[in-house]
């Protein structure tokens, strides 16, 4: 064999041994690779880092967003909740705003009619005793609804046996008021300028069974 050939073959088996050495150290490299990321300070890692929320097994915001968690009100709105998966704590607070001011105004008017529907039976008797005791007397309201100022939970209850919820709210409103004759509209008590506070307690009752979404006032107080 020619010198030039075994020269060639010698430097073939160093190139082959050197490709292995090189395999084993480093290892192999397929398919595609990504360039490396530029170093990033810590305010850069902080940004990029992935933010995990918790989004199931927590607490039921909509219910301890208004009574204290752990509270028998919140174990029976959660109850409500169980029954009727539809129900929600705060639209029902929306609901009982509206509620409050539509049938306070309807009393101070003498029109319970309008209002009837969210009525107890006890509660429209109790509201028309007042209303005949004006016309009676010649007497009638002018109210004019300015605002509500507070407005929150005292507490709720869940009958298991009846499955009636029943929640009780505190309102604070501004409105103003003024009790005039009929016959000679001579003012007899209050101001139509002036603006006062009226706080009232009143429970919504439901059936958490019903396929009716409507609340019923069935209790007042101060």
């Amino acid at each position: 064999m020619e010198p030039a050939v075994i020269q060639l073959l010698i430097l073939a088996g160093i190139a082959v041994f050197l490709i292995l050495r090189l395999r084993a150290v480093l290892g192999t490299r397929e398919g595609y690779e990504q360039k490396p990321l530029p170093r990033q300070d810590g305010s850069e890692a902080a940004a990029t880092k992935p933010r995990f929320e918790v989004i199931e097994g927590g607490p039921d915001t909509d219910i301890i967003d208004h009574v204290p968690e752990g509270s028998e009100s919140a174990k029976a709105l959660a109850r409500m909740k169980a029954l009727d998966p539809s129900f929600s704590v705060s639209e029902f607070l929306q609901g009982a705003r509206g509620a409050y001011e539509m049938i306070l105004m309807a009393f101070e008017a003498s029109d319970l009619d309008s209002v009837l529907p969210f009525l107890s039976r006890d509660v429209f008797n109790s509201f028309d005793e007042v209303v005949q005791l004006r016309e009676r007397e010649g007497l009638r309201v002018d109210a004019t609804f300015v605002g509500l100022r507070e407005l929150e939970i005292v507490e709720a209850v869940f009958d298991e046996d009846t499955k009636e919820g029943e929640i009780t709210m505190k309102f604070v409103c501004e409105l103003t008021s003024a009790v005039r004759k009929v016959d000679t509209d001579e003012i007899v008590d209050g101001d139509p300028n002036t603006i006062k506070q009226q706080k009232d307690v009143w429970t919504f009752a439901r059936d958490m069974t019903s396929d009716s979404p409507n609340w019923k006032l069935v209790a007042t107080g101060e």
